[in-house]
């Protein structure tokens, strides 16, 4: 079969029976769609002759071209995907990709926000435009909530639950969960509602989403990260944060308060219990920053 009909095929697998979110598929994609024009450029045989050495070296060429560890591992992932999906369709006798192994990715901690620089941020915030009434529920929502941007963008009003103070999020691989919402992201999300949104003249197609943009139409990811990184730069933080850096923070802030870490799991919608250990690790660290800061010993050889 040609290249277009084995991607279109791909495509239609993760889109319908693996029930995969548009910005996953998209990725995916995008990583076959680079591992067919390396594979066309340097003469190789269609995906289905394949073998293990050229899978080897498509992933030196990424190294070469200087794509990240973590960048790496996410196409191998992706390849991986793509001849399970052939080898279903008894396309391919035998999976190339089974004994190759990713690039060892070192623990990455993420960036997190003090509760007085999240403060900062809030309080730059003009309440009185209709944007920062549409901000200040978004930001409260994100660090309130613990979502993943894309899970904001696609919050809907019939997914909102104020009496009981829950929300039915979908999040990555269109899984649900319900979250917990505080009484400050209920009462901003409300501020907006009945404030800015209804000012609005809303698309039929957008009336049960939350947040919308100035047209009244579906807001988007890049939206919500020029907002936060506006904001930011406006409180006078240096960090290099993005919306997720809310989530982050989030998670990090109910660890160092004692929550349960399955809790923040649940919350966080993490299928893995070791994803959300990373947080254990930044509880270690900023226990670690409390000792040097505080300690008088620590103080007196910073003095």
């Amino acid at each position: 079969m040609e290249w277009t009909s084995l991607i279109n095929g791909f495509n239609t697998y993760l889109r319908l029976e693996k029930s995969l979110a548009a910005n996953s598929v998209e990725a995916y994609m995008c990583d076959i769609q680079k591992f067919k024009t390396w594979a066309i450029d340097h003469h190789v045989e269609g995906a289905e002759q394949i073998s293990t050495n050229e899978l080897d070296n498509f992933l030196a060429w990424l190294e070469d071209e200087g794509l990240s560890a973590r960048s790496r591992a996410r196409a191998l992932s992706g390849l991986k995907a793509f001849y399970k999906y052939l080898l279903m369709e008894d396309l391919i006798d035998a999976n190339p990709t089974e004994i190759i192994e990713g690039p060892k990715l070192g623990r990455k901690l993420p960036q997190v926000l003090s509760l007085a620089e999240i403060e900062s941020i809030f309080s730059v915030i003009n309440h009185s435009t209709p944007e920062g009434q549409r901000s200040r529920a978004i930001l409260e929502t994100l660090y309130g909530c613990g979502l993943r941007v894309s899970e904001l963008c696609h919050l809907k009003i019939s997914d909102y639950y104020p009496d009981i103070g829950f929300l039915r999020v979908m999040g990555k691989g269109s899984k649900e969960r319900l979250v917990p919402m505080g009484n400050q992201a209920m009462k901003y999300i409300r501020i907006y509602i009945d404030g800015a949104r209804r000012q609005l003249k809303i698309d039929p197609k957008a009336e049960d989403l939350i947040f919308l943009n100035k047209f009244g139409r579906p807001l988007s990811r890049i939206t919500v990260f020029t907002c936060v990184k506006a904001l930011a730069k406006k409180a006078g933080i240096s960090k290099n944060i993005s919306p997720h850096t809310f989530r982050h923070s989030f998670a990090t802030h109910l660890v160092e308060g004692g929550a349960d870490l399955r809790a923040v799991q649940e919350m966080l919608g993490h299928e893995s219990i070791t994803t959300t250990e990373i947080y254990t690790h930044l509880d270690r660290q900023y226990l670690r920053d409390t000792l040097i800061q505080f300690h008088p010993m620590y103080r007196k050889k910073k003095n």
